[in-house]
């Protein structure tokens, strides 16, 4: 007995020494290279940071940016987005599901043991020999348990196992890229809002200053001193920016249902009491690319792909190559229960199985040319989003520093419009002029003002897209949290 289990358990211990000493089929993953600049080309040369290689920094939170636009109550409104967004819990619960086939796939390395028992009884026919005839009934009572483990000599359990693991971090990346864009959606949103609640307010004022300037002309009229075409001209005006105003309400009631799904809540459930959108947003330093840009979401994720992709061509070249299994059972089996458990019923078995495919028409070839024209894929996708994260940091620095430059003239060009009416209304208070001068002045103030409006706006969003542009987790002070 032990001469045959001795013989029987050493080809499996040199199939576990031959597992422990194998390599993986495939080749060894390496992070892919790019090429970068020294630095963004829209900051100045004297604080200019050097980029560094993306990198997957999924630990570090990129929640509570908000907080630095020092208004309470998008910060409650990014809060509640964060806990009941449906797209973020759908993100959210694949990053579950991702994990959990993950531990299912490490799990594949390990043996598998099984257990099982029976009690059968049977009854047949009558048998009838030349001197006995039997009939009646027999049982059959079975108890085992089974192991089988499947040695890993061509690494495929551990590429798969590899792969999935990387395909959950890619989900984890996922998970961070919704968080951080539905929460600069929900600010871009909010802040427009909040523009065309100082939009509002201006053609409150408009639309004062225009009925005074009505009633003018019609005094003008009255008095015979003007023209009915002056008061024509007034009150075309007037109903003009009335009109304008209704079209802002439209805008201002859609963004505002837009931010109630955003935060999971039916639109008729939300309300935001007006707040017209004033001052400057705050600035993000140069140097935080350098810091930042390691820890967007979406090149994390990306990266995360290109290594699941590079295990799935282990996995191809694995199937090449022959599985082996390592199998045991042990257990007792006999034909009446007060005999079951004793030692003489007892019954057990032991060995490998092997098993190849000898012929596929080249199935495990083309299923290996597929897996490394993935990874091809992969290593093309996470490149190009490399490149269009650069694009979207140069593309939002060149807006903060531009735009700042831009409604410093237009606040200049609206001092300017603003004096130019004062006399153009002087001018027809004395009757030196038409009133198509002053309603030409008049158009002048209103588009200037709008368009302070607009550029404050534009400002705010580009901050804000700019943060999300760097990955967000930037705190107070401007320093991140490592």
């Amino acid at each position: 007995m032990r001469r045959l289990v001795r013989r029987t358990l050493t080809p499996a211990y040199l199939i576990c020494a031959s597992s422990l000493a194998a390599c993986a089929m495939g080749p060894t993953y390496m992070a892919p290279t790019l090429t970068v600049p020294p630095a963004y080309k829209e900051t100045s040369a004297t604080d200019a940071a050097s980029l560094q290689p993306a990198e997957p920094r999924d630990e570090v939170s990129r929640q509570g940016w908000w907080e630095q636009f020092a208004d309470p109550q998008l910060n409650a409104l990014e809060g509640q987005l964060l806990r009941v967004n449906p797209s973020i819990a759908e993100a959210a619960a694949r990053f579950q599901q991702a994990r959990a086939v993950a531990r299912q796939d490490r799990a594949r390395r390990y043996p598998v043991a099984t257990a099982s028992a029976s009690a059968v009884r049977n009854r047949s026919g009558s048998t009838v020999t030349a001197d006995t005839s039997t009939v009646g009934a027999t049982a059959d009572y079975l108890v085992n348990v089974d192991v089988s483990w499947e040695a890993d000599l061509w690494g495929r359990l551990r590429q798969i196992a590899s792969a999935s693991g990387a395909a959950a971090q890619a989900a984890a990346g996922d998970l961070e890229n919704a968080r951080l864009s539905l929460s600069a959606e929900l600010a871009v949103d909010y802040f427009d809002l909040r523009s065309l609640d100082a939009e509002l307010a201006l053609f409150d004022q408009t639309i004062d200053a225009y009925q005074r300037a009505a009633t003018l002309t019609h005094n003008q009229y009255d008095a015979g001193i003007v023209s009915r075409a002056d008061v024509e001209q007034a009150e075309t005006l007037l109903a003009a920016a009335q009109a304008q105003a209704i079209d802002l309400r439209l805008q201002r009631q859609q963004l505002e249902h837009a931010i109630a799904v955003l935060i999971g809540e039916p639109p008729a459930q939300l309300s935001l009491t007006p707040a017209p959108l004033d001052g400057a947003p705050p600035l993000v330093p140069a140097d935080v690319p350098s810091r930042l840009l390691e820890r967007r979401p979406d090149i994390a994720a990306a990266e995360r792909r290109v290594a699941a992709a590079n295990a799935q061509i282990g996995v191809a070249s694995a199937a090449f190559f022959p599985s082996i299994t390592l199998s045991a059972s042990v257990g007792s089996r006999a034909a009446r229960i007060a005999d079951w458990l004793s030692w003489p019923t007892r019954v057990w078995s032991l060995g490998p199985a092997l098993a190849a495919t000898i012929f596929d028409a080249g199935q495990r070839r083309a299923v290996k040319a597929a897996a490394l024209a993935g990874y091809d894929e992969t290593v093309a996708a996470y490149r190009q989003t490399v490149l269009a994260a650069f694009q979207d940091v140069e593309d939002n620095l060149a807006a903060e520093r531009l735009l700042a430059t831009e409604a410093d003239r237009q606040e200049a060009a609206v001092a300017a419009a603003q004096r130019a009416l004062e006399i153009s209304l002087n001018q027809y208070r004395a009757g030196l002029v038409s009133y198509l001068q002053v309603a030409t002045t008049q158009t002048a103030l209103l588009t200037n003002q709008r368009s302070v409006v607009a550029l404050t706006a534009r400002r705010f969003v580009a901050a804000v897209q700019l943060v999300r542009a760097l990955g967000g987790g930037w705190t107070g002070g401007l320093h991140l949290a490592e």
